[in-house]
């Protein structure tokens, strides 16, 4: 799953990041909406399976009980998406994965802990065109979900 691969390295560099500028914790709302584990269903748009995925400020969380309980209308403006995500299959398939990807970010800073990693860290601002020449480009990238073996 390419997308899904490529969308849990993002989120997991991001979350590097924020721990790395001091964050206590990181929202992973987003991360977790992709599984089987989360309680949306899985649908099939445009060639791809998703999940739904809405933020909290949306009108559809807006819309639940525990906004309105008390008969107020306290949340006068809509701040969320309704969205999808890319489904990224069970949890446990995936959640080591993403573990060892922020590991590894840490100790390419030199860090073993949290707070070696906010000692540690470097943020150096990064040119659009250093990014794409430090990944993989100007090549087809086999990928083990796209070609078969037999």
């Amino acid at each position: 799953m390419t997308d899904s691969a490529s969308l849990t390295r993002r989120q997991a560099w991001l979350g590097v990041l924020a721990l790395a500028m001091g964050a206590d914790f990181i929202m992973l709302g987003r991360y977790f909406a992709r599984f089987d584990e989360s309680p949306t269903d899985r649908i099939f748009v445009n060639g791809t399976y998703m999940k739904e995925y809405w933020g909290e400020g949306s009108n559809r969380a807006r819309n639940w009980q525990r906004y309105t309980a008390t008969g107020e209308k306290k949340l006068a403006f809509e701040e969320g998406v309704d969205s999808y995500v890319p489904y990224a299959g069970s949890l446990r398939d995936n959640v080591g994965v993403t573990l060892a990807k922020v590991r590894s970010t840490m100790c390419n800073c030199g860090a073993l802990s949290l707070g070696e990693l906010r000692e540690n860290a470097t943020l150096t601002v990064v040119s659009s065109t250093s990014i794409v020449e430090g990944g993989v480009h100007d090549v087809l990238q086999k990928d083990s979900h796209t070609f078969s073996t037999t």
